[in-house]
C-alpha cells in the first residue's frame, strides 16, 4: 500500500473535498502512507494545470481518459457530474484501478447494474461518496441501536432540505436537466438513504409522490427553460419486518442549508439528529424516575472513536471535509483488505434500486418493491 498514487477527475465542490482528503490523511491518522497524487484531469489542459497546482497533484490534463493509462495511478476519484460517473467509474475499473465515487452511483438503474458487473469483474474496491454515514455520532447511533437502547425500531423518519434550487430566479444549470437524474430523489434522497443503510437497514417498498415547484427557470442564452426533474419527493417506506418509514427531501426549501434530519422512534425511547447540527444528536430513554423525562444532547467528543484523531477536546466539533477524510481512509483500509465501513457498489446498488423504486412508483402511482 505504500504510497498509493492517486489520480482525480473533477475539481468542482466535491473533487476539492476529495483532493483535501488525500492531501490530510496520512497527517490526521498516521497508519496508512502518505497518497501521491499523481496525475488530475479536468475539462480543459489549462483548468487542470492549474488546479493541479492548487490541489497538490502532480502531473495534469484536459483528457480524463490519460489518468487510465498511468501505472503509477492505483486509485481514481470521480467527482464529475453524475451522467458521467458510470463510464468513468467501468472505464477505471476495466484499467485495473480502485475507485472512489461520487453519489449518485448513475442516472439509470441499467448503468448502476454495469458498475457493479465492473467491479466485481475487476476484483478492485470501489466505493460511494457518502460521507455523512463516517459522523463518529452516527456510528455511536447505530451503536445504540444495535445494543437495544431505545428497545424495538417502530418508527423512522428522515428529511434533507436545503435551499439552493428555492430562488425562481436562478438561471436553469445542468441539475435540472433530465440526464442529470429524478432531482431531489438520486440528487438528494441518497444521503438519508445511506444513513438508513446504517441505523435501520434500507426500505423494501415504497410509494413516492413527487413536486416541482418552478415548471421552468431563466435560461442563461434568453428566454425560459422547462424544468426536467422534481425539487421535492415524499416517500411513505417499509422495512424487513414491518417498521413503517418516511423520507422527505427538498431542494427549495428557505433557510435550510444542510438539513439532513433523522428520526428514530422505539418502544423504549428515541434518537433525533440533524446534519446542520452535526456534532450533537438527542436522546430520550423512557426509563427511571418519569418526573426527569426529557431529551437530552449527546455531543462528540474522544469516547466516540475516530473524533480523537481530529481533536483531543470535547465538543469542539468536526466539519464536512473532516468525514471526508475519515472516508478516504476507510477507502484505504477497504484497498489494505482490512475491516472497512464504506458504502461499497454491492451497498450503493441496494440504494440506487430504492430510488429508482422511488420513481417508479410516482410515475405508476402505486406501491414498488425495492428488491
Amino acid at each position: 500500500m505504500a504510497g498509493m498514487g492517486v489520480g482525480l477527475v473533477g475539481t468542482g465542490y466535491m473533487g476539492k473535498c476529495h483532493a483535501l482528503a488525500w492531501n490530510s490523511v496520512a497527517s490526521v491518522f498516521g497508519d496508512v502512507e502518505r497518497p501521491r497524487l499523481v496525475g488530475l484531469a479536468e475539462v480543459d489542459t489549462d483548468l487542470a494545470r492549474r488546479k493541479a497546482a492548487e490541489l497538490g497533484f502532480a502531473t495534469s490534463t484536459g483528457n480524463w481518459r490519460d489518468l487510465l493509462d498511468n501505472p503509477e495511478i492505483d486509485v481514481i476519484s470521480v467527482t464529475t457530474p453524475n451522467q458521467f460517473h458510470a463510464d468513468m467509474a467501468i472505464a477505471a475499473l476495466e484499467a485495473g484501478k480502485h475507485v472512489w465515487c461520487e453519489k449518485p452511483m448513475a442516472t439509470s438503474l441499467a448503468d448502476a447494474e454495469r458498475m457493479l458487473a465492473a467491479q466485481r469483474a475487476s476484483g478492485k474496491v470501489a466505493v460511494m461518496g457518502y460521507n455523512y454515514i463516517q459522523n463518529p455520532l452516527v456510528r455511536h447511533m447505530a451503536d445504540l441501536i444495535g445494543e437495544g437502547a431505545i428497545g424495538d425500531i417502530t418508527h423512522v423518519r428522515v428529511e434533507m432540505d436545503e435551499d439552493y434550487m428555492a430562488d425562481p430566479a436562478e438561471p436553469f444549470y445542468w441539475k435540472s436537466e433530465a440526464q442529470s437524474g429524478y432531482g431531489a430523489l438520486d440528487d438528494f434522497a441518497v444521503h438519508p438513504l445511506s444513513l438508513l443503510s446504517v441505523l435501520v437497514g434500507l426500505p423494501v417498498e415504497v410509494m413516492t409522490a413527487m413536486a416541482k415547484p418552478y415548471a421552468d427557470r431563466p435560461a442563461r442564452d434568453g428566454g425560459r427553460r422547462a424544468v426536467e426533474n422534481h425539487d421535492i419527493a415524499n416517500v411513505l417506506m417499509t422495512f424487513e419486518g414491518g417498521l413503517s418509514g418516511v423520507l422527505m427531501a427538498n431542494r427549495s426549501a428557505w433557510g435550510r442549508k444542510g438539513r439532513i434530519f433523522v428520526q428514530i422512534y422505539g418502544s423504549n425511547g428515541s434518537i433525533l439528529y440533524d446534519q446542520e447540527r452535526m456534532n450533537e444528536f438527542q436522546l430520550y430513554d423512557r426509563s427511571g424516575n418519569p418526573a426527569n423525562h426529557g431529551f437530552r444532547s449527546v455531543l462528540t467528543s474522544g469516547h466516540h472513536p475516530i473524533y480523537g484523531k481530529f481533536i483531543p477536546a470535547p465538543g469542539h466539533g468536526l466539519g464536512f471535509n473532516d468525514l471526508k477524510i475519515v472516508e478516504c481512509r476507510e477507502l484505504l483500509s477497504a484497498i489494505a483488505g482490512r475491516p472497512a465501513h464504506v458504502v461499497d457498489f454491492e451497498i450503493g446498488l441496494k440504494i440506487e434500486r430504492a430510488v429508482h423504486a422511488m420513481a417508479r412508483s410516482h410515475a405508476e402511482r402505486r406501491w414498488i418493491q425495492t428488491i
